[in-house]
């Protein structure tokens, strides 16, 4: 057997192997990202996520030597992911700052409800996590704000929006999105895209199109 062959033959699976280590870190990473949503930063051992994914704690640092970098990497991933969807939407989202505001405040809650109901509290509680941890939650709090914001201003500027504050109706809309997977997630599928559609209907009064 040639090299190039033996090469090609052991291609597939390496890639098995790696698809497989990704979704493993990815599980791990959001399971970290419940606990310490559910419980913050301190209460949280690597015994906990362990005993949450029933797996062994040596077999965490094989992917993560310590706790605070397992809350790192949790951090990252999860916001920067969340974040990416929102930024995607908007780059092929169409049609007027309204229209492209409850399709962003729609995706957003179904990331919260479907995706990350309770992970979603790691960014609603900075204070409780070390800081250099605390610091990376403000930065991607501030990106993921910026989306919202700058559609807001869009809309002010064109005189469809009419608001208070932009900053007010910043923070109640961010407040309302927060708590949706306690409305949301516990309905059935049928029920909860409604509830889903309603929020967003709701919070697009805050801006009170013209």
């Amino acid at each position: 057997m040639g090299a190039q062959q033996a090469a090609n033959e052991l291609k597939p699976s390496s890639e098995r192997v790696q698809r497989k280590r990704g979704k493993r870190i990815q599980e791990i990473l959001t399971t970290a990202a419940e606990l310490f949503g559910e419980r913050g930063y301190d209460a949280v051992s690597l015994e906990h996520v362990a005993e949450r994914l029933d797996v062994t704690k040596g077999s965490l640092y094989y992917y993560f030597a310590s706790k605070d970098e397992l809350g790192t990497a949790a951090i990252e991933t999860l916001g920067d992911e969340w974040t990416a969807r929102l930024e995607r939407l908007l780059e092929q989202a169409e049609g007027t700052p309204g229209a492209r505001l409850r399709a962003l405040i729609h995706e957003h809650v179904t990331i919260a409800v479907n995706d990350y109901p309770a992970a979603l509290r790691v960014f609603l509680m900075p204070r409780e996590w070390p800081s250099a941890q605390r610091e990376r939650i403000k930065e991607l709090r501030r990106r993921h704000d910026s989306l919202f914001r700058a559609l807001i201003e869009d809309g002010l500027a064109s005189g469809e929006f009419t608001v208070t504050s932009v900053d007010t109706v910043l923070q109640c809309m961010h407040a309302a999105m927060s708590q949706a997977p306690i409305w949301c997630g516990e309905l059935p599928p049928a029920a909860r895209g409604k509830a889903v559609d309603e929020v967003a209907d709701t919070l697009m009064a805050l801006v009170h199109i013209g």
